[in-house]
């Protein structure tokens, strides 16, 4: 069964239906993404229509995660964009290790919207070379993505030749990767201070804890300037006093003067709470 066209009714149903589930916009310009992501999830569950995958998803959550799933996914690479792990490397961590010299206290950091775990990974492997084993121990790095594929993918720690050519350190791959048939499985030394968590960034973080730094990158594009307020002040009251947050290269804050300031460290942004 080829998947049908979709119309400007079923973007406006799905993206309804999206936008309600997880607050994430889709835009005329991204109608392709019904087609090109849900028209085989028709195939799937021998659904004929747009409209009635969206009756079903609204009727079975399992659906609904898959919608979610598929819509959610976005790309990603290891070490992208570079300079917000060079700031982690040589400005972020340095602080927290002056600040809690003589104390055994856990960095602790989350990457929200992590996706299929490549960013997480690569926090880990700047942790690694600036930390010594000990010290390493006492990293505690959480991932979290509405998407329950995305997950899944990034608690495995496998990525296959083509997502580790893209952006992780060929003279690093032996220490921090290793061969599984045709793929590469991240090694024990990054797997054992990372896990990973389903969360929808709608709802509350309060069990997640607090944290020192947070990297929210590449995630206000996906919604409306309300939704990112609420957030992002949500997260502000998940920092540490003197936490940091570290946003996507293409992103601003400004809106949020309140909140936070603006911190810039050789060419690389981030932000300090206020309060």
């Amino acid at each position: 069964m080829n998947a049908p066209v979709a119309s400007e009714n079923d973007l406006r149903l799905v993206a309804d239906l999206v936008r309600s589930e997880s607050g994430i916009q889709i835009k005329e310009s991204n109608s392709y993404l019904i087609e090109t992501r849900l028209g085989p999830l028709l195939e799937e569950l021998s659904v004929s229509s747009y409209q009635q995958l969206c009756q079903r998803s609204r009727m079975d959550p399992r659906v609904l995660n898959r919608v979610i799933d598929e819509i959610s996914t976005s790309e990603t690479l290891f070490f992208r964009d570079k300079t917000p792990f060079d700031c982690l490397k040589f400005k972020l961590i340095p602080d927290f290790m002056d600040k809690t010299a003589g104390r055994a206290e856990r960095l602790s950091i989350w990457c929200a919207a992590c996706s299929t775990g490549q960013e997480v990974y690569s926090v880990a492997l700047a942790c690694a070379e600036v930390l010594s084993p000990a010290e390493l121990a006492r990293v505690q790095i959480i991932g979290t993505d509405i998407s329950d594929q995305s997950i899944r993918r990034a608690s495995s720690g496998v990525y296959s030749q083509f997502e580790v050519e893209r952006g992780f350190p060929v003279d690093q791959r032996q220490r921090y990767l290793e061969r599984d048939g045709d793929r590469w499985r991240v090694r024990e030394n990054l797997r054992s201070i990372v896990s990973f968590r389903h969360m929808n960034l709608l709802e509350g973080y309060e069990k997640l804890g607090k944290f020192d730094v947070v990297f929210c990158r590449n995630v206000a594009i996906y919604f409306d300037a309300a939704t990112n307020r609420d957030i992002f002040e949500r997260i502000a009251l998940q920092l540490k006093p003197d936490g940091s947050l570290v946003i996507g290269a293409s992103e601003s804050l400004r809106d949020l003067n309140l909140v936070f300031e603006r911190q810039e460290y050789m060419n690389s942004v981030f932000y300090k709470r206020r309060y």
